[in-house]
C-alpha cells in the first residue's frame, strides 16, 4: 500500500535569508538587484545603581565600587558621596546579565559583612 501526501511540504524561510531591492533593468534586459543590509539593535543596557543607608560605612561602599566596578579610589570615593548625598548612585552601565551579576556580587559582599547595603539594575533610556 502506498501513501502520496496532497501538498509538498513547505519548507521554512531562513532568517538569515538576504533581502533584496530590485534596482533597474539594464540594456540587456536583465534585473539589477541590490543587497540590503540588515540593522539590528543594540542590546538594551542597565545602569547598575547603589542606594543610600544610615548604617553601611562609606569606606566600605569605596571598597566595593573600587573591587566590582573597577574604579579607582578618587573615583569611587565621587560615587560613594554623590550616594551619600543624592541616595543613590550609578556606579557603571552593563549589559542586564552583566547588571545582574553585578548586583548580585554587591549585594552578596555586603551580607557576608554584615551591612544592609542595598543595589539594583534600572534600564537606561
Amino acid at each position: 500500500m502506498k501513501f502520496m501526501a496532497t501538498k509538498p511540504p513547505k519548507t521554512p524561510a531562513s532568517p538569515s535569508t538576504p533581502t533584496y531591492k530590485p534596482q533597474k533593468v539594464d540594456d540587456g534586459g536583465t534585473v539589477v538587484l541590490e543587497r540590503l543590509p540588515q540593522k539590528t539593535k543594540p542590546p538594551q543596557m542597565y545602569q547598575v545603581v547603589v542606594l543610600n543607608d544610615d548604617y553601611t560605612p562609606m569606606e566600605f561602599v569605596v571598597m566595593v565600587i573600587q573591587e566590582f566596578f573597577n574604579k579607582d579610589r578618587e573615583t569611587a570615593t565621587q560615587i560613594m558621596l554623590k550616594i551619600h548625598l543624592d541616595g543613590k548612585g550609578v556606579c557603571g552601565v552593563f549589559s542586564k546579565d552583566v547588571a545582574a551579576t553585578k548586583v548580585d556580587q554587591v549585594t552578596e559582599a555586603a551580607r557576608k559583612h554584615g551591612h544592609p547595603l542595598q543595589c539594583l539594575s534600572e534600564p537606561l533610556e
